[in-house]
């Protein structure tokens, strides 16, 4: 490597590796504010905390490196051109294409590390990151309860107002929502004076006891007549005892079924296997549904005869060919045949809604796979395109620092992202293509970057309105003045 790519590569590295630094922590500054209920004011340890930035870290990647690509590029090459160090690389027979060299082969080296990354690391992050989560939550119940606001314990519900005691074991005012395993719904609401939580050492048994409190039961009656009524059971009680058992929550791992809600688990052999899968489950689907509504289309039977038991049988009234299925049958016979007619019309209008939300659904969770797919791609050929972009609108722009350079790069980024994020939720519900949608912010920026990369090779300006004013002046020419 000669001097002046050694020069370049450590000034660009230096800058890159700073920014990367910064826009993590403000990342991070973001991660920590959407979960810091799950971990505030629960006694957790130091370790638990890093753990938690440290899964945290590598789901900030697919923003992060990026934006630092390309606020990087554009500063260290708007710094170039601003110290009139461009001027004299090439005035020593450096073009601007030959200074980008090892910068260009770094980015691509880049983009490659980013794709195996997302693919391994982030995937393993994202799981972590979850089961530590979870483990918070269920492996220590006691710290999982936060005063004045309802916590999830199985499938209970409690509230309480205050805790204390050495272990903040003793509760106050306790409120506690029970779920019905048979109907969906809180029936069963308990409210206690003061509680306190038991549990052996080693146990998987917690006990929470209540004292002088009240349980209120809703009653669903099989008749909506009784339904109306709203009847409920009411008992008071001096001490209750509520067993759970949390030996499914010591070691707290993701199921099969969260990976298959959790893409962004998931490596991209994998997604690509789900999506065959979930291909062919739909198109399985669509031709059961098919082959059903086509026997059921088939013919109408007419209902059974009542007196006779038997099914009613059509004759025919004319001798000529009937212009019309009910020219061959009597009144009785008619009314019979379009009722039945309405009905199967009716079911089977009602098995299509049913099989296009269905549809919809199913479709949409494939576009929500493929798209995971196709963002893994995306974002390593984003990181070339991004420093294709930056580094000729540095050189254009001759500014250096976080001034203009840093304008310039956000207002690009928010429309690479935005643009990226608009089209991947329309792409969800099948509305354009999910490989489109994945890949539409960088086809946009893909012709921009050559055409600022000409520019900048060519040492013309970014935008040129010479042109536009020539053609204005031909439009108005000015007035000769007499001497």
């Amino acid at each position: 490597m000669k001097l002046i790519d050694r020069y370049i590569f450590k000034t660009f590295l230096q800058t890159f590796l700073v920014l990367l630094v910064i826009w993590t922590f403000i990342m991070l500054l973001q991660v920590v504010w959407l979960y810091v209920e799950e971990f505030a004011g629960k006694d957790l340890e130091f370790a638990v905390f890093v753990k938690f930035i440290i899964y945290a870290i590598p789901t900030t990647v697919p923003l992060t490196i990026p934006l630092s690509i390309l606020l990087s590029s554009i500063m260290v090459f708007g710094d170039f051109s601003a110290h009139y160090e461009f001027a004299a690389m090439k005035s020593s027979g450096i073009s601007l294409s030959r200074a980008m060299r090892s910068l260009s082969i770094f980015i691509v080296l880049l983009g490659i590390a980013t794709f195996f990354f997302s693919d391994t690391v982030i995937p393993y992050s994202y799981r972590e990151f979850i089961n530590l989560r979870r483990g918070v939550v269920k492996q220590k119940p006691a710290r999982a309860i936060v005063a004045n606001q309802f916590n999830q314990l199985g499938d209970i519900s409690i509230k309480v107002s205050k805790k204390y005691g050495e272990n903040d074991e003793f509760l106050e005012d306790v409120i506690i929502h029970k779920e019905n395993p048979k109907h969906k719904g809180n029936y069963t609401v308990i409210k206690a004076e003061s509680g306190e939580l038991k549990s052996a050492i080693n146990s998987n048994i917690l006990t929470i006891a209540l004292y002088n409190g009240h349980y209120y039961n809703d009653i669903l009656p099989k008749k909506y007549k009784d339904k109306k009524k709203l009847p409920f059971v009411k008992s008071d009680f001096k001490e209750y005892e509520i067993n759970r058992d949390f030996t499914t929550f010591d070691d707290v791992e993701v199921s099969e079924n969260d990976y298959a809600k959790n893409r962004k688990m998931l490596n991209a052999e994998t997604l690509s296997k789900d999506i065959d899968t979930f291909s062919t489950q739909i198109n399985k689907s669509r031709g059961y549904f098919r082959d059903r509504m086509f026997t059921r289309s088939t013919g109408i039977m007419l209902r059974k005869d009542k007196k006779e038991d038997k099914k009613v049988v059509l004759k025919c009234k004319t001798e000529e060919y009937p212009d019309h299925i009910l020219d061959i049958a009597d009144y009785v016979q008619r009314v019979s045949i379009l009722n039945e007619a309405k009905r199967d019309v009716k079911s089977s209008i009602s098995r299509i809604d049913s099989e296009i939300k269905g549809l919809k659904k199913n479709t949409s969770r494939i576009n929500k796979f493929e798209i995971a797919l196709h963002e893994k791609y995306a974002l390593a050929f984003g990181c070339i395109v991004l420093f294709f972009l930056g580094a000729p609108i540095g050189a254009i722009i001759r500014k250096g620092g976080l001034g203009l350079p840093f304008l310039y790069a956000i207002g690009l980024f928010l429309v690479y992202y935005f643009s990226g994020i608009f089209a991947k939720n329309s792409a969800e519900d099948g509305s354009i293509s999910p490989f489109l949608a994945t890949w539409l912010s960088t086809l946009i920026f893909t012709p921009l970057g050559i055409i600022f990369t000409y520019q900048a090779t060519t040492d013309k300006k970014l935008i040129n309105f010479d042109p536009f004013f020539v053609w204005v002046g031909k439009l108005f020419p000015k007035k000769k003045t007499r001497k």
